[in-house]
């Protein structure tokens, strides 16, 4: 997807999404525990906070995965933040719009299920998922596993926030100072 086929809603989201300095840094454990933590939960071999910019989805933390990103225009997660609850795809195989996708052909992955909640920001945009991947079919969520989802994309929103604050935070004791050093200089 290129930057001319994006809605003002979805700039306005990206906009957002950069508001919190995260796209490609470094792994954090924060955002590792969560996902290792879902990965045994869900027994799922895949757990990905997943952040979707304008092209790609980039992975702030995965367990079970070698990947860093995937083109946007074929990731599961970009379905999961056009809903308001969580995604799921029990089997893509024959669902139309993944079937001939390269993360369910086997040509990248052989995706068999997916459970993505979206990460909702401050301002209510959704920034990407906390999503549960599988190789292998498995039944669909029950409600207390979705509770749990729930509770740990809000547990992830809630780590986003807290850097998202730090960093703002650094950056005005630095502009102090910088301003301190100038009036005294």
């Amino acid at each position: 997807m290129n930057a001319t086929q994006l809605s003002v809603t979805d700039q306005e989201r990206i906009e957002t999404l950069q508001s919190y300095h995260v796209l490609d840094t470094r792994a954090e454990d924060s955002f590792d525990r969560i996902t290792q933590l879902a990965s045994r939960i869900f027994d799922v071999p895949i757990a990905v906070i997943s952040l979707v910019d304008s092209h790609r989805q980039w992975f702030k933390s995965k367990t079970g995965l070698e990947a860093c990103s995937t083109d946007r225009d074929i990731a599961f997660c970009d379905h999961a933040i056009r809903q308001d609850d969580i995604y799921e795809v029990l089997d893509p195989t024959t669902t139309p719009e993944f079937r001939n996708n390269p993360l369910v052909t086997g040509s990248m992955m052989n995706i068999r299920f997916y459970a993505g909640m979206p990460l909702r920001a401050y301002n209510g945009d959704k920034l990407g998922t906390l999503c549960l991947i599988s190789e292998a079919p498995r039944s669909a969520l029950t409600e207390n596993e979705r509770l749990m989802l729930k509770d740990l994309a809000a547990i992830t929103m809630h780590q986003l926030e807290l850097r998202r604050a730090s960093l703002n935070s650094m950056s005005l004791v630095d502009e102090a100072m910088r301003d301190t050093r100038l009036s005294s200089g």
